[in-house]
């Protein structure tokens, strides 16, 4: 039998960050990925990850939503901190259920896509707030279809995966990311897999949800991007925050060297 949704979360307020990460530490066995990083992410706000391949961005966005254990730091979702068991290699989350509330209203967008390919693209976008969430079928039907029209990919709604081009694979991914009405967006490299034409459908996308005030934390390699939607960018290099501050600020005026060389290198 499945684990019955929490009741619905009382909003805490503007002031208390979506979430928090406090000198997180993650290693696996003795490659150590991220050195005891930060990260807040407040509401309304688009906090962007920036680095090179192997800094840690990836790692980072997937123990903020709990897909990877930590082994030592602080990760809070509103306030309400992870409980944790054990110690180093053998911490692990204590409590199932708020690891199911938490990733429920964390809503991830992977590189990949990741749509079921038996199913079409509607029934992808309401299969998690049906059967985890438990909500009605035909409110989340309605739902899910004023989703697929906001990503602009309405008239897809009974496609399969396969019909689909990639960018238009991402826009369902986000739809059905949206459907599960999440208190935060995570993106990891949304835009990597696709070619430079379907990158923008779904850049364009990605900047009428920052327009909306949603919260995101977003992993790219798309300077652009990063510079346009974010309130905050963290630059990482060799698991630690080499630099962070608002977009202009890093981009038009890099203090670090290291930062200097990654965008000379991206320019």
């Amino acid at each position: 039998m499945r684990p019955q949704p929490d009741p619905a979360l009382p909003d805490p307020g503007p002031a208390v960050p979506v979430i928090e990460i406090e000198g997180l530490h993650k290693a696996y066995g003795t490659l150590e990925v991220l050195k005891g990083v930060h990260l807040t992410a407040p509401r309304g706000h688009v906090v962007s990850l920036i680095g090179s391949s192997g800094s840690g961005k990836s790692t980072l966005l997937r123990c903020a939503n709990l897909l990877e254990n930590s082994q030592q730091g602080r990760i809070a979702f509103e306030g309400e901190d992870v409980r944790w068991r054990g110690e180093g290699q053998n911490r692990h989350p204590a409590d199932s259920r708020q690891v199911t509330r938490i990733r429920t209203n964390l809503s991830m967008v992977f590189q990949s896509f990741n749509l079921w390919s038996h199913m079409t693209v509607l029934q992808n976008v309401m299969e998690a707030p049906v059967t985890v969430l438990g909500r009605p079928r035909a409110q989340v039907e309605t739902a899910a279809r004023g989703y697929l029209d906001k990503v602009g990919i309405g008239d897809k709604a009974d496609a399969w995966p396969a019909m689909l081009s990639g960018g238009q694979q991402q826009r369902a991914a986000i739809a059905r990311a949206l459907c599960m009405e999440p208190r935060a967006l995570l993106f990891d490299e949304p835009t990597s897999a696709l070619d430079p034409e379907l990158e923008q459908e779904v850049i364009r996308v990605i900047r009428a949800l920052a327009d909306e005030g949603r919260t995101m934390v977003i992993v790219t390699h798309d300077m652009d991007l990063a510079r346009d939607v974010s309130d905050h960018v963290i630059f990482l290099h060799r698991g630690v925050i080499e630099e962070e501050g608002p977009p202009d600020a890093l981009f038009d005026a890099p203090q670090s060297e290291r930062l200097r060389q990654f965008l000379g290198a991206v320019g």
